[in-house]
């Protein structure tokens, strides 16, 4: 980024009308990309969309980290919204302790309260750069995120690569990150179809329809780097590096084995996260319950996930039309491998070949 863009966010983050000047001051010194899901902006080494970027950089002026903190990290589509049902249920166990498969019609009624019943995962684990509808408190977005209570964590979520991370987080908490990364080539597929559900839809800041590319150009592009948040392999990369330097403060989690033995690593991320599970827990079923709670086939069928929708806000009075994306794209087919269905041979051995190269010499195999 050119010094004249980083001078404009230097000090404190003002008033959200001045904020939104200079952040559109910003965006004409930025490198500019068309990708899947519209014009992407270069940032820090990473590609934003306007809405992310600005989410993000608020983030990074405003945010103040605390050490009971727990931050989902993840590149888009990688299983994000069934890490923030299994996190969330197990934090707050305690305080939700009755489970859909409960006998008794008393549990039977207290269990249909759960959250996780009745909202989006999405709206019960907030993200750290954009506000849903429920929780913007006036223009800031994250005067949500500093209300909320200290005697408990605050169970939060980003996109945001790691070199990028507020300064707060990187520097002065003590807060824990989970992060799951998923084979990028079941990544690509679902980052391609949740795009083209947004094809009507219109680039937040200049309100002109998303363009549309064919998925043999968002490929390339994706493969070059250009997606939401990427390069996909940078991304993954920095926080793989973080969990070997932080083993105490960030666990490094794959899509593929929390689908293979999912009771283990569930029992695992909860140990992690300072909440494990009791062996009466685990006696009563409790793992096994949460786990059939946050399943792809429990939650992609209610009501919520299928009708409902997230409203996405970054700050109010900056010219940001609130984004509207139906629960229902978040939920796709969830599975391991879907994307030899969807790719050529040529295409998953492309990107197998840039996973060894950019990956490999790491020790890490997706």
């Amino acid at each position: 980024m050119s010094s004249s863009g980083s001078d404009l966010f230097d000090g404190q983050v003002e008033e959200n009308k001045n904020f939104h000047e200079n952040f559109g001051e910003m965006l004409s010194t930025l490198p500019k990309g068309l990708g899947a899901g519209g014009c992407y902006y270069q940032y820090q080494g990473f590609w934003y969309s306007s809405v992310w970027l600005l989410g993000t950089i608020w983030a990074q002026q405003s945010f103040k980290a605390r050490d009971t903190d727990i931050l989902l990290a993840a590149s888009p589509k990688s299983g994000t919204t069934w890490m923030k049902a299994l996190m969330f249920a197990i934090v707050n166990r305690k305080r939700y302790p009755h489970l859909p498969s409960s006998s008794s019609s008393a549990a039977a009624a207290a269990a249909a309260s759960h959250p996780l019943l009745t909202k989006s995962p999405h709206n019960c684990v907030p993200y750290l750069e954009v506000r849903d509808e429920e929780h913007m408190i006036g223009g800031n977005p994250m005067a949500y995120l500093d209300s909320l209570p200290p005697s408990s964590p605050r169970l939060l979520s980003t996109h945001i690569p790691y070199t990028s991370l507020p300064k707060s987080i990187l520097s002065d908490s003590g807060g824990r990150i989970v992060y799951i990364a998923r084979n990028p080539k079941d990544v690509f597929v679902s980052y391609w179809s949740f795009c083209q559900k947004f094809k009507s839809k219109t680039d937040q800041s200049k309100g002109q329809p998303l363009a549309a590319i064919s998925m043999e150009e968002a490929f390339e592009l994706f493969c070059k780097g250009v997606s939401i948040t990427g390069p996909f392999w940078d991304h993954v990369l920095d926080y793989w590096k973080a969990s070997l330097e932080r083993p105490d403060q960030v666990v490094f989690m794959k899509y593929e084995d929390m689908k293979m033995d999912t009771m283990q690593h569930v029992k695992s991320l909860a140990e992690f996260m300072g909440h494990p599970f009791s062996l009466e827990e685990e006696r009563q079923g409790v793992v096994q319950e949460i786990i059939n709670l946050c399943s792809f086939q429990n939650l992609s069928n209610l009501e919520v996930n299928k009708s409902g929708a997230y409203h996405v806000h970054i700050a109010s009075q900056t010219g940001q039309t609130p984004l509207l994306v139906n629960n229902s794209a978040f939920f796709r087919r969830g599975e391991v491998g879907d994307s030899k269905n969807h790719l050529t041979v040529e295409m998953l051995e492309h990107l197998d070949k840039i996973t060894e190269e950019k990956l490999g010499s790491f020790g890490l195999k997706l």
